[in-house]
């Protein structure tokens, strides 16, 4: 009777066993190493695998001295389970699987130990982990002596998640990972893969149902769209040679520089030569480069970049914050583009989206059958306008992957600056939405506190890591303090896009200039609020699709007309307190409001009025990084100065831009296409003034009037200084002058 306990408890052990070999061959194991692997089993150890459809499996072990045994494994479940046993003393086994169509050595996953330490789990599950591309998503190592790749993936809800590929016939039963419980975590490494393997989660909920196999939500690169896998990715090993940049970009960087920026959709800035449908990093290295340095901008930015789906989404939508889309290339090949921009003297900037990201089945939504990066419940968690998901800011896991996508790229890829895409609608619970459409904060607000938070850890986090780099906002609202620090209550960016600007400044270009003189406040008003945070005047994509038209068809008048008023509000801008940005086309006044299925109609800037649009930005850029009253004071009342704001009967406006230690500009507009002859314009200091730009320059397509190159200020009071000019204002024009340059 004493051994009945015994026989009872060894009887239950054996049934549980055979549960767990019914649950591996089933693929509903959540514990696969309890069941494969190498175990203790009284003088010997067994090992037990799973090869469904395999014809036999070998084991041969190889003890200390060298000495091998190979055992046949005795297939213990119909549908694949093996197992044999081995001698204590061997060190390690290989198996040897043969199919219908040949045969596999494979080294056994599921004879190593956990991968991720306790540092690493503890930190990715307070958010805190500042390299989780490091540790999460797929990693090439050498696990005791043996070369394969390490998998690691979140999903804490899930039952069973396993690694799916080429490797394994997609078969979501071969590869089933280990859990790590308090972190949610699951791993395995597969030895024997290598760089470039196609691979996916396939996700069993808690409730048992096979998910879509899901793309890894930290692959560092993707199969090319409409592909959808995600791929291995080596170590990059680009050698930079873009010290000489690095070490100055502090300097390139601050409040005070000159930063004017080229905005680029790169799959349709041009299409390649030979029908394919994008141009290469390696084409866009030998093409885009040249052709954004020889217009004088300072910077180029990308619009997003990340892997996305959609075409038409413009990268906006993306489903992998680490993976540089393929359509252009390989990582590394992206790198060695950022490389040799640096290496131009040109920044990149590129458009990062922590937003929101699209419900495709094979991307975060629902990603272990839970709503794990998204909020559950539709009024916090899903955009109306653009049927996409929004983040959980307030959980720890997502906090960290999306800060840790920012710090990825500005590590890896030296990239200078990330423009936060639709701040506004992760700041506020009711964007786009009506009453009872949206869900108050704790304190029954409309702001997203949560959102905010988010805001302040991302912008310290970065300023402390790459203190030399820019945090942008496209921020659309009077949110205050968006580039005050967070130890000042702000969010942090370096600078935000001056929608407000924008949108006056349009409004006013696109009046007939018979009823300007009704509206000059829209070229005022700016200035109102210029001081209060830190801006990019922006000319974006947003201005140049849904039926908006082009900015040359915005502009009224004839053609010749439509030009004048397009230079004389690139000249305003330039002009005007605030960095500078403009999309693509802009620059030769593309006819056609932009798509993106196509490439910019270069033929334009082939046509006279093409070329001298293309010639005025030229001549703008030069100018604007030549004179440091157009920059250095951007930030500072002491920058700017009205010498005309209220002659509303000839719509011409005046003021001067300062600088300490550098000469004045005179910025004169006439924003009528009738010529002003003998307008007297007050300035500051008596002398030469030279005349640094006429937009109505012949070579830029204008009717050549001026003043012939520069006057000399005579001793009568104007506008409230004791000297003036007496100009010539051409028509529909914008003047620039300088005292004593030439």
């Amino acid at each position: 009777m004493g051994t009945e306990p015994s026989a009872r408890n060894r009887k239950e052990a054996d049934d549980a066993l055979l549960q767990q070999i019914a649950a591996i061959a089933s693929g509903a194991s959540s514990d696969p190493f309890a069941v494969l692997g190498r175990h203790p089993d009284g003088r010997g150890d067994i090992v037990r695998a799973f090869f469904p459809d395999a014809l036999t499996v070998t084991l041969t072990a190889l003890s200390s001295d060298g000495k091998k045994t190979e055992r046949q494994m005795q297939r213990i479940h119909p549908d694949g389970v093996y197992s044999a046993t081995i001698p204590k003393r061997s060190v390690s086994y290989l198996l040897h699987v043969q199919w219908a169509d040949g045969w596999q050595d494979v080294v056994d996953p599921y004879n190593f130990g956990v991968l991720l330490g306790d540092l690493d789990l503890h930190l990715l599950a307070e958010g805190r982990h500042r390299a989780p591309d490091e540790v999460m998503g797929s990693h090439i190592q050498t696990v005791s002596g043996t070369a394969g790749v390490r998998f690691t993936v979140w999903a804490p809800n899930a039952s069973r998640v396993s690694i799916i590929g080429d490797f394994n016939i997609w078969d979501g039963r071969r590869h089933p990972m280990r859990l790590r419980h308090d972190s949610g975590i699951w791993e395995l490494f597969i030895p024997g893969l290598a760089e470039g393997e196609r691979y996916k989660y396939e996700i069993r909920s808690q409730e048992g149902r096979i998910l879509p196999a899901k793309a890894d939500p930290y692959a560092r690169w993707a199969e090319v769209p409409p592909a959808t896998a995600s791929r291995v990715l080596a170590p990059l090993t680009h050698v930079w040679q873009d010290q000489e940049w690095m070490t100055h970009r502090p300097t390139v960087h601050a409040p005070n520089s000159a930063i004017s920026v080229y905005e680029v959709h790169a799959p349709s800035w041009q299409l390649p030569e030979d029908g394919s449908r994008c141009l290469s990093w390696s084409d866009l290295s030998r093409k885009l480069i040249p052709y954004v340095c020889g217009l004088g901008f300072t910077h180029i930015e990308l619009l997003p970049i990340t892997e996305y789906p959609f075409a038409g989404s413009w990268g906006y939508q993306p489903v992998s914050l680490y993976a540089p889309t393929s359509r252009h290339g390989s990582p590394g090949e992206f790198a060695a583009f950022v490389d040799a921009c640096h290496q131009a003297g040109l920044g990149v900037i590129m458009d990062w989206v922590p937003a929101h990201f699209p419900s495709d089945p094979h991307g975060l939504a629902c990603f272990d059958g839970t709503h794990l990066y998204e909020h559950e419940d539709p009024q916090e968690g899903f955009h109306q306008d653009w049927h996409t998901l929004i983040y959980n800011f307030g959980r720890n896991e997502v906090r960290g992957f999306l800060i840790g996508s920012a710090l990825y790229w500005l590590k890896n890829f030296h990239i200078d600056g990330l423009r936060v895409d639709a701040v506004a609608s992760m700041l506020y619970r009711d964007y786009s939405r009506k009453a009872g459409e949206w869900k108050p904060n704790i304190h029954g607000g409309r702001e997203n506190l949560e959102a905010v938070s988010f805001f302040k850890e991302l912008s310290t986090t970065l300023g402390n890591m790459h203190p030399d780099t820019m945090l942008i906002a496209e921020e659309s609202t009077a949110w205050p303090g968006v580039t005050s620090s967070a130890d000042e209550g702000g969010l942090g960016f370096q600078f935000k896009w001056n929608m407000g600007w924008m949108h006056d400044t349009l409004r006013y270009m696109q009046r007939d200039p018979l009823w300007r003189g009704f509206h000059a406040h829209d070229v005022t008003f700016g200035m109102v609020y210029a001081y209060s945070e830190r801006f990019f005047l922006p000319l974006s994509h947003d201005e140049v699709v849904h039926g908006k038209g082009s900015l040359i068809s915005k502009m009224p008048g004839d053609e010749w007309q439509k030009h004048a008023n397009l230079r004389s509000l690139y000249a305003l801008m330039w002009a005007y307190p605030g960095k500078k940005l403009l999309f693509m086309g802009g620059e030769f006044a593309q006819n056609e409001e932009w798509n993106h299925d196509s490439q910019l109609t270069w033929p334009k800037l082939a046509t006279h009025l093409g070329q001298g649009m293309h010639a005025t930005l030229s001549v703008l850029n030069q100018i604007y990084k030549s004179n440091p009253a157009l920059y250095a004071d951007d930030n500072s009342p002491n920058g700017f100065h009205w010498l005309i704001a209220d002659d509303t009967q000839n719509c011409v406006f005046a003021w001067i831009r300062r600088a300490s230690d550098a000469p004045d500009v005179l910025v004169v507009c006439n924003m009528t296409p009738v010529p002003r002859h003998g307008y007297r314009v007050g300035v500051p200091q008596a002398g030469h003034w030279h005349e640094l730009l006429n937009t109505d320059a012949a070579c830029f397509g204008g009717s050549n009037m001026g003043n012939a190159g520069g006057t000399l200020a005579e001793n009568v009071s104007s506008h409230g200084m004791e000297n003036s000019l007496v100009l010539t204002l051409p028509p529909l024009s914008v003047l620039y002058f300088s005292l004593g340059q030439a």
